[in-house]
């Protein structure tokens, strides 16, 4: 197969999405107003970690496009859990890509304590060849959240998906120590964003004394 040819409209589309994504971001900063989106990440899946996913899940090479869903990934960063139910509302009222599935793990979170909020959309990307029509997954979740998946997916990495159940338990506590962490900072949300935009307020300040 040759994967260069097959994963570069997925690159494309991981490209295309983050401009798009950050320029959202950055439509709130124009407006001098509190962005749900902290920050956007991206990827095209490795080819290694596609032939892995699809021999555990008993995929045949020419069914790899339609049934592995997060060859392109994206991920947005909230500081706030009600930021990601706000980023999924700006999401829904985009035209220029289709939302076919949602898995809200903030909600229900997954038994490892795993927490996010999952989209997987259709995306049209203009090659070559003409229009095709990829899947993307875009994963939309807090600081904390993204903190706490980052590790355990190191760890999952390092122990091959068999984590030892005494460092399950502790990842399980360290999960729910960041949810409250999540919920303290939104208690307090009114005050943090007062005291952001005083900060960014005096460094617009500094910035225009030493031009």
């Amino acid at each position: 197969m040759n994967w260069e040819a097959i994963l570069a409209p997925y690159t494309q589309a991981v490209d295309e999405l983050k401009v798009k994504l950050r320029r959202m971001r950055a439509q709130y900063e124009y407006e001098s107003s509190h962005s749900p989106i902290e920050f956007v990440t991206g990827r095209v899946k490795p080819v290694s970690s596609i032939l892995e996913k699809a021999r555990r899940k008993g995929i045949s090479m020419d069914r790899i496009e339609d049934e592995i869903q997060d060859i392109a990934g994206l991920r947005i960063v909230c500081q706030f859990v009600d930021d990601i139910y706000a980023v999924m509302e700006l999401l829904k009222r985009r035209n220029d890509f289709e939302i076919i599935e949602e898995k809200d793990y903030i909600a229900e979170k997954k038994e490892s304590g795993y927490r996010s909020y999952h989209i997987i959309i259709k995306y049209p990307v203009e090659t070559i060849h003409g229009e095709k029509i990829l899947l993307a997954e875009i994963q939309i979740r807090t600081l904390a959240m993204n903190f706490w998946a980052t590790n355990e997916h190191s760890i999952n990495y390092k122990y091959s998906g068999q984590i030892p159940v005494d460092i399950k338990r502790r990842l399980k506590r360290a999960a729910e120590a960041a949810f409250r962490l999540d919920e303290e900072m939104s208690s307090i949300r009114n005050e943090v964003q007062e005291a952001q935009k005083i900060f960014k307020k005096k460094q617009g300040q500094d910035h225009r004394k030493n031009r």
